[in-house]
């Protein structure tokens, strides 16, 4: 039987996105949106806003921003890829709503980010964290054109 894999994705300009179906259309994955219930407008994204939705969400931890649909049958996949910008150096509140929305155990779990500066290794920590029974394979940083190459390879591995 072939493993079926999801690639669920939170994506708050687009890039992300672009990334998240380039690597889909590559390997046959099933795409997932992590979409807010209440979309992000620009000023919500003003990181140099104290007071914009995203730096509120992301100086709370506990904080857990409403996802608009659920997965259907989660259940049926062995591995998910989890995309998502890297905001203050670590995943955004929304994805953490998402990891703690299902039963991971013993899926694999691949983290992949797009991000103007920072890496992806706090992220996967923190992710790490919220599902410790998933089996983690190595995440990338994608922000170029690699990213179905880097798709391909990863599950081959």
């Amino acid at each position: 039987m072939d493993k079926k894999i999801l690639i669920a994705y939170f994506s708050a300009s687009g890039v992300t996105a672009r990334v998240a179906k380039e690597m889909a259309e590559a390997i046959g994955a099933d795409l997932y949106e992590i979409a807010p219930v209440q979309p992000y407008s620009s000023a919500d994204l003003d990181w140099m806003d104290k007071k914009s939705r995203s730096t509120v969400e992301m100086n709370d931890p506990d904080c857990r921003p409403a996802i608009a649909k659920p997965v259907q049958d989660m259940n049926q996949y062995d591995t998910v890829m989890i995309g998502f910008p890297v905001w203050w150096y670590v995943e955004p509140r929304i994805v953490d709503t998402f990891l703690e929305s299902y039963d991971f155990s013993g899926k694999t779990l691949i983290a992949f980010a797009t991000s103007g500066g920072s890496g992806i290794g706090k992220a996967e920590d923190s992710m790490k964290a919220h599902c410790p029974d998933a089996n983690w394979a190595k995440g990338k940083l994608l922000n170029g054109s690699d990213a179905a190459k880097w798709a391909k390879r990863i599950l081959n591995s």
